[in-house]
């Protein structure tokens, strides 16, 4: 099975944004948009993400792409590690210290509700925002958003886990954060489309693993333990392969199956192997780079991109292929 990087479907076309003014240059694979020649001298992004397992991994490339990308148009990107430990406090920090550094733009993963404020408070001060990934449900006065609907992505991915399992079963849902609005959107988005189309399917959990590998793990086997009919189990964030590696070690390939986000390598192993059975991604890399030359452009035009959110939709992959 050959797998290569998705691309994201972005709308009118982010690449199209800053029409006649984007430069010919030749662009990494998986990034999109080209940069604005620099009118305006050297310029500064602090591009912050976290760092708390494999998926990030494609986000870290995708910045350091757009670093040495950039370096050709007198912008210079720092990429700034917020750590394992996913939370509002350490998006706030983070974005006062770039506020505190004057960095000309901020690229920003803020996941949680209460970011807001601080985003807010370097918009007012001068620097503009892109948040990419995930982002609260609270407004802010960010220049754009960058990711995926989670709740449309949820509920393709429960259209198919209702198909799969014929409509019946016991499905263990694991999230990443309760207090992530973005890991709870995924969630009701699958749950609710099975409550509603597939009324006979039971729900056990939701259990939180703070997107770590080894509680997933943990987790299955407890929920397999009180639940030895369990048929499938659907985590809606980071750690998905600690899922199928409990599957695998009690013997139930295909037998049941885990559904989750992200064609990470260790996710893709178990999928090879049988124990994951959907994948769907987000094209972590291209929201990357695209969103830090997106903020380039602005600094040196000025002009706002025409949509406020680029959205972007999941292709699910089976170990069959990408599902049709």
């Amino acid at each position: 099975m050959k797998l290569t990087r998705r691309t994201l479907l972005l709308g009118t076309g982010a690449a199209l944004l800053f029409g006649s003014a984007a430069i010919a240059q030749e662009l990494p694979q998986g990034g999109t948009v080209k940069a604005n020649d620099n009118t305006k001298g050297p310029q500064r992004i602090a591009f912050m993400a976290f760092q708390n397992n494999p998926f990030w991994i494609p986000v870290t490339e995708g910045a350091k792409a757009a670093k040495d990308y950039l370096a050709k148009f007198n912008t210079t990107v720092d990429y700034v590690d917020l750590g394992d430990t996913l939370s509002a406090e350490v998006v706030i920090a983070g974005i006062e210290s770039a506020i505190a550094q004057k960095y000309n733009g901020i690229v920003i993963v803020p996941v949680f509700d209460g970011t807001e404020r601080a985003i807010n408070e370097a918009v007012a001060q001068g620097i503009p925002v892109v948040n990419i990934i995930a982002e609260g449900n609270a407004p802010s006065d960010r220049l754009l958003f960058i990711g995926q609907d989670a709740n449309a992505a949820g509920a393709q991915l429960g259209e198919f886990i209702g198909k799969k399992l014929g409509g019946k079963g016991k499905v263990g849902v694991i999230t990443g954060y309760f207090g992530a609005a973005q890991h709870t959107n995924r969630m009701n988005g699958a749950v609710d489309y099975l409550k509603k189309n597939y009324p006979d399917i039971q729900i056990v959990g939701p259990f939180e693993n703070q997107d770590k590998a080894e509680i997933a793990y943990s987790l299955v086997q407890d929920m397999y333990t009180a639940n030895p009919d369990l048929s499938l189990v659907y985590v809606t964030a980071g750690g998905p392969f600690g899922a199928a590696k409990a599957i695998k070690d009690l013997g139930l390939t295909g037998k049941v199956g885990v559904v989750g986000f992200d064609h990470t390598p260790e996710n893709v192993e178990y999928l090879k192997t049988g124990e994951m059975w959907a994948l769907i991604d987000q094209a972590p890399f291209q929201q990357a780079f695209d969103s830090t030359v997106l903020l380039h452009n602005y600094l040196i035009d000025g002009k706002a991109p025409a949509e406020k959110v680029i959205a972007v939709k999941g292709n699910i992959l089976t170990p069959d292929g990408p599902l049709k």
